[in-house]
């Protein structure tokens, strides 16, 4: 049993722990914010729920059905929790978003296998990993592109360094009409079998790099919510092209793999996310799936079908006036989600409910007006509990997480404070 698991419900077992965010929503968060008061925490204050990130955990193991799971650090962005999780039985190294913080884990965590999950062409951060030789072991870098192995080398040549682990970002999206239609995001240029063993021929045949892995993510099915209110037939839609693409996907990336396995020893075949952990298991070419959100629970996931993850880590923002009697305004609360600009991507007020954005104003830089019947009674001094669009994008936002455990009573309380990546003085991207 982690750490984490020993002071999230030290009298439960897993089958009697309960799940108050969907039994009582509103004394859910009443307790959080009860927690954080006790501990006597300012807001901007984000609040993680271990009894749900546990939930959440149990979910994507049994989601995965048994194909470990590579921790997308991105998405958490909180190295206690990476480190706890990754350590855990169904779990099986980090996919990392920087290069220097897939340094930063493998030396400082001792994670010993993290795959960057971009390509990368900052020099600095190279050179560092590339004189580390310890890291130069667990971290295995993204290509593309020849262009990518041509920079490194010119960060240090071949003969001054150990062989540098590379993988092929192979793209998962799903292309019709010769390429004219594209569903997916747009990331690698590899897509078919001659791309794939025309990099990977380059790479096996060029000094100071070894072929160890293959990368590919089914956006188009991880990240596209299926059970969307007030949509059906898009939702319809949506879920034929998902079972579309993944027979072709399944078909494509395993005749793939099959062949880059004749060129080198393939060791990592990493596919999938969150939204996707079912479907990607299907895929007998795949070693480990990338998942992250799925942890927190961003309200990003709300409108999937297959699952529903808990709202395991929120914040609050203080109410600092009342500009009339049903609109209040906090500090803070701008914390707009990346992605195409949309209603879906603001922060989401949970509680108290009944709590609604102003539409001229919506999640501001400095201060948030809501309004509502809730908001009448409101008054300064009093918090409002938020949940994100996505899952480590907040951490970004705080340098300290609260971690929300239970007493033998069941009351919640904070039991520790753990830094963000922002709070260890980590700024990647």
């Amino acid at each position: 049993m982690g750490k984490l698991e020993q002071v999230a419900t030290p009298s439960s077992t897993p089958a009697t722990v309960p799940q108050p965010w969907l039994t009582d929503p509103a004394g859910y968060h009443r307790e959080i914010d009860a927690a954080v008061r006790d501990a006597g925490l300012d807001a901007p204050v984000l609040a993680l729920d271990l009894v749900a990130l546990e939930h959440n955990i149990a979910d994507l193991r049994a989601r995965s059905g048994g194909v470990p799971i590579r921790l997308a650090s991105k998405s958490l962005r909180v190295r206690s929790i990476i480190d706890d999780v990754v350590a855990r039985d169904g779990f099986a190294g980090v996919l990392a978003y920087d290069v220097a913080e897939a340094r930063w884990l493998a030396t400082e965590s001792n994670i010993s296998d993290v795959l960057l999950g971009y390509p990368t062409v900052r020099r600095s951060a190279l050179a560092e990993l590339l004189a580390d030789e310890v890291a130069l072991t667990r971290v295995t870098l993204l290509v593309d592109d020849i262009a990518q192995l041509d920079l490194i080398d010119s960060v240090c040549s071949p003969e001054r360094r150990r062989p540098v682990r590379v993988a092929i970002d192979l793209d998962a999206s799903l292309r019709l009409l010769r390429g004219r239609i594209h569903l997916g995001v747009r990331r690698s240029p590899v897509h078919d079998r001659a791309a794939a063993l025309t990099l990977a021929r380059a790479i096996v045949a060029r000094r100071g790099f070894a072929l160890v892995g293959v990368m590919s993510y089914e956006a188009q099915v991880a990240g596209v919510a299926d059970d969307v209110d007030g949509t059906p037939l898009m939702n319809a839609a949506t879920r034929a092209m998902q079972r579309v693409s993944m027979i072709e996907l399944r078909r494509r990336r395993g005749a793939i793999i099959s062949s880059l396995r004749e060129l080198a020893d393939i060791e990592i075949v990493n596919a999938g996310g969150t939204g996707s952990l079912e479907e990607t298991a299907r895929d007998s070419s795949v070693t480990d799936i990338a998942a992250g959100s799925g942890l927190f629970g961003g309200h990003l996931f709300d409108g999937y079908r297959r699952f529903q993850p808990a709202p395991a880590l929120t914040f609050g923002l203080d109410v600092t006036r009342r500009p009339a009697r049903r609109i209040i305004t906090c500090a803070g609360g701008g914390w707009i989600a990346s992605g195409p600009p949309a209603p879906d991507r603001l922060p989401r007020p949970v509680w108290p409910a009944g709590l609604s954005y102003i539409g001229t104003e919506a999640a501001g830089e400095v201060q948030t007006p809501l309004t509502g019947d809730a908001a009448s009674s409101l008054v300064p001094g009093d918090r409002v509990w938020f949940r994100h669009t996505k899952s480590g994008e907040v951490c970004e936002r705080a340098r300290t997480v609260a971690l929300i455990g239970r007493e033998e009573n069941g009351r919640a309380r904070v039991v520790d404070l753990v830094p963000t990546y922002r709070g260890e003085g980590k700024c990647y991207l």
